[in-house]
């Protein structure tokens, strides 16, 4: 495994741990902050798999 792939796991597990989840609610309703904030666990979820 690649220390670029660690690093996305960790900062995964940190998000899991720290973050509120988004997935329950409408995407498409919620605040800009909230919206950037979903984007941002995504890409990270997306880089660690």
């Amino acid at each position: 495994m690649t220390v670029r792939k660690r690093a996305f796991r960790l900062l995964a597990a940190l998000n899991r741990a720290v973050l509120p989840k988004q997935w329950h609610r409408d995407l498409a309703r919620l605040s800009t902050p909230r919206k950037l904030l979903a984007a941002y666990r995504y890409w990270v979820t997306r880089n660690a798999l």
